[in-house]
């Protein structure tokens, strides 16, 4: 039977007590871990966010009735211990903090029993994610998850104390705002008040953080909360916080200075991680030519060599093919790998190929030197000799060669390029390497869309010394935007913002816009404008995924409190939900038959 607190006050939390609070009267409040009873001596370990203690009731020293009591403790209940902390009897436990001490009890609380939980509450547990999931406010007391959310909570003050002393604002923008066509599917929500209309959720808060630019608050931050309808993977949710900014009369190098700094305090005071300043910068093409990603992982090497010219008078079809086709040839070296299974090799084919690869060729140089290729009697003795030399190729080394577009080739090497690492186990999690990635191309070519489609967003400026190529080679027209990645992950990215009426009608046209359907869709930003813009420029980052890796999480549903699943559902909750057609009537809806089943 549940007991009251009854003017019982906590004094401290159970991982805060140490060797040198030995000899003082503490209450401690929080959840039975484990029962150890071993006949008139009951060991019980008491489990909070701070970590756990252990509780000592024994004959001799323990009235019997508390004694008894404490036997009767189940795993999850939830009680309150009064009583001295004392240097423990029996051996130090190494595995816990406060393995040095105990508490001798002269009270006990029972203050909510519990029943027995679906699964064990531990670290590490091996509990399948949709149990864990369904029982979510369970999982959630296991201490690697409250480590989790304590280190977020840690990070976003960090960030809001740090962006305040450098003068941004934190201000709130709605979340109700208008659905626009351009990136992925808004959220809708159908008005009562204004039948048949609907608001969009926020993807980001980008327009009105530039319309907060034009009202002269010159530096704002946000912690918000944004939302996409998308298809979900293990670092992607519906609804996601960004660290968002925004910053007037900048430039790139002002943007970037700052949020170096942020970087540097984050893993400074979180984690006691150095980062060395300045992070290094690479160019969006750069990145794509060494390491056929974006956002490309640099705590391993195994970077793509273009060898387009060596092989493009050789007999291989394939390679030929390509080349002839406006392709080139590129290929990655997996150092000691040569004496790979075949059928291991013949896995990383079926890999290319999910990544639009057709083939994926190779030579595999025997630690004999002997050579073992997929496209040997395609090539001359020289030109198997001059390939390998191109690749660094060496005794024991596995070359792999992709040939096709250059954007396939990218997307196959990249990927395959990050699934070697894996295999070959060179990936630290303890090793947190930055990069800046600039100089994204403006524009990028939508074959779904017929038409080019902005590789950001509409408002991103264009590299003053490529505007002259906007209407005739928009596809060469480099951008003003830039990435922040850690370890092959884009944790954040930003641009600096066009601001001239006659750039920012170029840029509409450039992707096809009217001038009525940018005013239909965009007005209102474009109003604003008229009546002095500053020169601005922001930055957004991922929260969920930063806090990810700097936790040493594989999923954002580790970091989140309460995450959805891949089909955006919460198995919590049973949301989404079907609601009653009285609400329905309300908003003018009807759901057609098919819906319902």
């Amino acid at each position: 039977m549940a007991e009251s607190m009854n003017g019982l006050k906590r004094t401290h939390r159970c991982g805060e007590l140490s060797i040198a609070n030995a000899g003082e009267t503490v209450t401690i409040m929080g959840w039975v871990q484990k029962n150890r009873n071993k006949g008139g001596l009951v060991f019980i370990d008491v489990r909070d966010r701070s970590g756990i203690i252990q509780v000592v009731f024994e004959e001799g020293s323990t009235d019997a009735a508390l004694i008894e009591k404490a036997a009767r403790l189940r795993s999850e209940y939830v009680i309150a211990i009064a009583g001295t902390v004392s240097k423990r009897s029996g051996a130090v436990n190494e595995n816990l903090a406060t393995g040095e001490i105990e508490v001798i009890p002269t009270e006990l609380r029972i203050l909510s029993e519990a029943e027995t939980p679906p699964f064990p509450i531990e670290e590490n547990s091996k509990t399948k994610e949709e149990l864990r999931l369904k029982y979510r406010y369970l999982d959630l007391r296991r201490p690697d998850l409250q480590r989790n959310l304590l280190l977020r909570s840690r990070v976003a003050t960090l960030t809001r104390q740090f962006l305040s002393e450098e003068g941004f604002l934190e201000i709130e923008t709605p979340i109700l705002g208008k659905s626009t066509p351009e990136g992925a599917r808004d959220y809708l929500v159908p008005s009562r008040v204004h039948p048949g209309q609907f608001y969009g959720l926020p993807q980001s808060p980008q327009l009105f953080k530039q319309l907060l630019m034009c009202s002269g608050c010159d530096r704002y931050f946000q912690i918000a909360k944004c939302f996409r309808d998308e298809d979900l993977r293990a670092d992607r949710q519906p609804e996601f916080t960004q660290i968002d900014m925004e910053l007037s009369f900048v430039d790139v190098d002002d943007v970037i200075d700052v949020n170096e700094r942020l970087l540097a305090k984050l893993f400074k005071d979180v984690l006691g991680v150095e980062v060395a300043l300045p992070i290094p910068r690479m160019t969006w093409q750069e990145a794509m030519d060494r390491y056929g990603s974006d956002k490309p992982d640099t705590r391993f090497g195994m970077e793509l060599t273009d060898v387009t010219e060596v092989v493009k008078d050789c007999e291989f079809v394939v390679f030929k093919g390509a080349i002839e086709n406006g392709g080139t040839v590129r290929g990655i070296n997996a150092k000691g790998q040569g004496g790979m299974a075949r059928k291991k090799i013949d896995k990383l084919v079926d890999f290319a190929k999910g990544f639009g690869a057709k083939g994926l060729a190779y030579i595999a140089i025997q630690e004999d030197g002997n050579v073992k290729s997929s496209f040997a009697k395609f090539m001359t003795e020289a030109q198997m000799n001059a390939l390998i030399r191109a690749m660094n190729g060496e005794a024991g080394d596995l070359l792999l060669f992709a040939a096709d577009k250059n954007k396939v080739v990218w997307d196959v090497l990249g990927s395959l390029r990050l699934e070697l690492a894996r295999q070959m186990e060179l990936l630290n999690k303890d090793e947190y390497k930055f990069l800046w990635i600039t100089e994204f191309p403006l524009l990028e070519w939508s074959e779904e869309q017929n038409r080019y489609v902005a590789m950001h967003h509409p408002f991103t400026m264009p590299m003053e010394e490529d505007l002259n190529y906007l209407e005739s080679d928009p596809g060469r027209v480099r951008a003003k935007a830039y990435d922040i990645t850690l370890n092959g992950n884009e944790i954040g990215g930003g641009s600096v913002r066009i601001f001239q009426d006659d750039v920012q009608e170029r840029m509409f046209e450039a992707l096809g816009f009217t001038k009525e359907q940018a005013q239909e869709q965009f007005g209102f930003l474009l109003d604003a404008f008229k009546y002095g813009v500053p020169p601005h420029a922001g930055l957004a980052y991922g929260l969920d995924r930063l806090v990810m890796l700097m936790a040493k999480e594989d999923s954002i549903r580790d970091v989140m409190a309460f995450p959805k699943v891949k089909d955006a559902s919460c198995l919590m909750t049973a949301a989404p939900n079907l609601v009653d057609t009285k609400q329905l009537d309300e908003l003018g809806l009807a759901l057609k038959e098919e819906d319902l089943v």
